[in-house]
């Protein structure tokens, strides 16, 4: 294996004089021409905390790599935050931003010949992004989770992005002051990291590290632990080590590593995203791999974290417990992890995880027992229907009950229900429909944690349901159900819903039902034309234009 066989192309070839003038303009000596020049893709930047400081653990990425006999070129790439476009029509760039990540990794590697990447990550769609271009340019990657948050305190309580948000919901419907209100804000988020609960940054990295694609510990590890400059360092070695071995992202990612990936997420409760997220690395591998797939894990694995936002404890907590790796060997022993699966250490899951400690050595209330789980089967359901005759996903973790059924409280997009949620319109026993929020209709499919939070804030929790064809926060919990397909804006059924109609949702079935005779349907149906996109030109439209439904992973390269 030549350790150049990429930048062997504009370093070493007679007929590149430019390249190679460039490359010295840089820095390079020829000897450096006889090294892997290995891309790092940061999303560093100063605007978000999840983001904040990755560009200077990119520098230590480097460090690792040049001390192990490569080059190490760092390049950026752009990220949204999803807790600060929360709400405004800014979220409509979220998921796009995901594919965006991935084609600027992919054209950066493939237009400067680099023979490697490793990604340094940190905010919800910066992961699956940089897996997806990873696996699309298939050369020796390692991802760099750049980790989670410190748990902001106020009063003696450990708080988190969904606090504020949730405080928010308690101000609207009176049950605490502004005073009070503003001080949850201002505690609520110390400093970097990513959202510190098992939203869908923490499901990300936690369901990467378990699919081999990053090192142990490494998406458990806090962003301002002591030892995380030193896990990019090594990160950067073990990314030499793939070259040399040439082990490539296609070794790693196999159907039975996103098996693994989606059994960790089950049983720790992590964010509905994932299912659009899993769907696209699937497809960006090649791998047959759809709804059916999670709703057959879901079904046969426990659902045992108590974490945010559903349950009481944050990452920082779990990294402390003994991190991901613990919760890999506890899962391994108990016969639901595939164990010979490759990874990044150049080693199989289960050789990875020999040395740790059981967690049955563990004193620690966080992961629950199998036999004794918090649920005996996955919270994340794949629900069918006539009013999702694609899919729909739910997030059921039993708290909320496994069935409702109300009437529809019906809104037009994100910003109208949370009117009607801050001004009483929503009331015990409805079913609240956000619509034209999908991948085409948003455009953008934008998360619904505002309102969702609202529901809770205002003690709705248990009351109220919530269906949209847009996406819901990691953050997000309640009896909610998202990623309805067919959506709104192409003619799904949630486009003819109204005011009153009676719906019902089971989670023991698997079934979201619109009770309106079929008579009734296309009655409405004759009556009804596509609003036109809410974009004519720029990203968004382009989003729109391309985009696949979400029960397809939402792609835009097919």
């Amino acid at each position: 294996m030549e350790w150049n066989k990429y930048s062997k192309r504009i370093t070493q070839s007679s007929s590149q004089p430019a390249s190679q003038a460039m490359l010295h303009a840089i820095g390079l000596t020829k000897e450096d021409f006889d090294k892997p020049l290995l891309g790092i893709a940061s999303t560093g930047y100063e605007g978000n905390p999840c983001n904040m400081h990755l560009n200077l653990l990119a520098q230590s990425v480097k460090y690792g790599i040049n001390e192990s006999g490569g080059v190490g070129l760092v390049f950026n790439t752009i990220g949204v935050s999803d807790g600060i476009s929360m709400g405004t029509p800014g979220m409509r760039f979220s998921l796009p931003s995901r594919d965006i990540i991935a084609d600027s990794i992919e054209t950066v590697v493939e237009a400067m010949s680099y023979d490697g990447v490793a990604t340094v990550v940190g905010c919800d769609k910066n992961m699956p992004g940089a897996v997806m271009a990873m696996l699309r340019l298939d050369r020796p990657g390692i991802l760099i989770y750049g980790g989670t948050i410190a748990p902001g305190k106020l009063k003696g309580e450990k708080l988190d992005i969904v606090s504020a948000f949730e405080a928010w919901g308690k101000k609207v419907s009176g049950a605490i002051s502004e005073e009070d209100y503003q001080e949850v804000i201002e505690h609520a988020c110390p400093g970097p990291g990513a959202c510190g609960g098992m939203y869908t940054a923490n499901t990300m990295a936690t369901a990467i590290e378990a699919m081999g694609l990053s090192l142990p510990y490494n998406s458990s590890n806090p962003a301002v632990h002591s030892s995380k400059e030193a896990e990019c360092i090594e990160a950067g070695k073990y990314l030499m080590g793939l070259i040399k071995k040439d082990i490539k992202p296609s070794d790693i990612v196999t159907k039975k590593s996103l098996e693994n990936a989606i059994s960790v997420i089950i049983a720790l409760g992590g964010s509905t995203n994932a299912v659009l997220h899993f769907l696209a690395i699937a497809d960006a591998a090649g791998i047959p791999f759809g709804l059916d797939d999670f709703q057959r894990i879901s079904d046969k694995t426990p659902f045992l974290a108590d974490l945010k936002p559903s349950g009481k404890y944050l990452m920082e907590d779990l990294h402390e417990m003994g991190g991901v790796p613990a919760v890999l060997k506890y899962l391994l022993e108990k016969g639901y992890l595939h164990g010979e699966c490759l990874t990044v250490t150049g080693q199989t899951l289960q050789d990875n995880l020999s040395a740790i400690p059981s967690i049955l050595e563990i004193e620690q209330d966080i992961i629950q027992p199998i036999e004794n789980p918090i649920k005996s089967s996955g919270h994340i359901r794949i629900l069918y229907g006539n009013l999702a005759a694609e899919g729909a996903v739910a997030k059921i973790t039993g708290k909320e009950g496994l069935y409702f059924e109300g009437k529809a409280k019906v809104f037009d997009g994100e910003f109208e229900a949370n009117e009607g949620i801050a001004s009483g319109r929503v009331q015990k026993g409805d079913v609240v429909v956000i619509r034209y929020e999908g991948p085409k209709g948003g455009p953008g499919m934008p998360e619904m944690l505002k309102p969702t939070s609202a529901i809770m804030g205002a003690g709705l929790g248990k009351e109220v349901a919530l269906i949209t064809d847009g996406r819901f926060s990691g953050g997000t919990h309640g009896f909610v159900v998202g990623h309805v397909t067919p959506e709104a804006q192409v003619g799904g059924l949630i486009a003819f819903v109204k005011d009153g109609d009676n719906i019902v949702i089971d989670a023991v079935e698997n079934t979201m039902v619109l009770k309106v005779s079929d008579e009734e349907i296309q009655k409405r149906k004759s009556v009804w034309t596509p609003p036109p996109l809410k974009v004519e030109r720029g990203a968004l439209y382009k989003y729109a234009k391309l985009v696949s439904s979400a029960s397809k992973g939402c792609i835009t390269d097919k």
